[in-house]
Parts: structure tokens; sequence; C-alpha cells
């Protein structure tokens, strides 16, 4: 097992152009374009990761099996990153909001036991209590969206 991660820029771009069945040269204007962004060595050469070369193979895929052009292509992994990143945020959110639902019940539990405890003999005399009304979370959805 490598020591590296699908994201390590480890790849020069011969081994990257043979691993992705491109050429050398099309890399490079896949970069130029912004289409891969590959890392740089501080001499700046291009250092690829196995993720950058599964980007290269599907690009290629798009291109040639499906017959899209550059200009789209980009456009159709630039939605792709702002899908992937709209489903973190997403999760991010819910997690959230279920934390905060379960501090709402934890405030409505507290809130009934001094309720309660207001109503014993020891506490007459004592001071009012706020009643807490029921309040709700609504969580919006776009259609088709689960």
């Amino acid at each position: 097992m490598t020591p590296f991660g699908d994201d390590s820029p480890v790849y020069v771009i011969s081994v990257a152009a043979e691993l992705s069945g491109l050429h050398p040269q099309t890399l490079r204007t896949y970069d130029r374009m912004g289409l891969v962004s590959p890392g740089r060595t501080s001499g700046r050469g291009r250092r690829y990761s196995m993720r950058d070369i599964v980007l290269l193979r599907e690009i290629q895929r798009l291109s040639q099996d499906e017959g899209i052009n550059l200009a789209g292509i980009r456009q159709i992994l630039d939605l792709q990153r702002e899908a992937e990143a709209l489903r973190s945020e997403v999760l991010r959110l819910r997690a959230l909001v279920e934390e905060m639902g379960n501090e709402l019940e934890s405030t409505r539990a507290v809130a009934a036991r001094l309720a309660r405890l207001k109503n014993t003999p020891e506490s007459a005399g004592g001071a009012e209590l706020v009643p807490i009304r029921q309040t709700s979370v609504v969580v919006w959805r776009a259609r088709g969206e689960e």
C-alpha cells in the first residue's frame, strides 16, 4: 500500500500521461484551461495525483464518448464541484438542525421539571416561571432532493 493518498501530487507529466492515456501536451492544455490543476514543484514542474488522473480519464470520456466540447466539460466539472460543496453544506446544516433540536428538547425537559417544581408546596411564594410554548424547526428542501 502506498503511503500517499489520492490527492498526493506524485506523478510527473509523462507518467500521468501514460496512466491517463493522453498525450503530455493534452495534459498541459487541460491545465492551462483550468480543467485539471496539478500540484507544482518548487521548480514549477507539474505533479499529478491519482485523483487528477481519474479526472483526466473522465474528461477524455466526456470528450470522446459523449462528444462534449472542452467548454461544456468545464461547465460540467464546475457544476459537479458546486453540487459536491452544496451536498457537504446540506450535511453540515442537517447536523446543526439536529443538534439544535436536541438542545430544544433538553430545554423543554428542564422547563417542564421547573414547572413541576413550581407546583410543589415548598415553592409557594417563589418567583414566577415563564411558560415555554411549543416551537418547530422546519427544513426546506428543493423538489427531488432527499
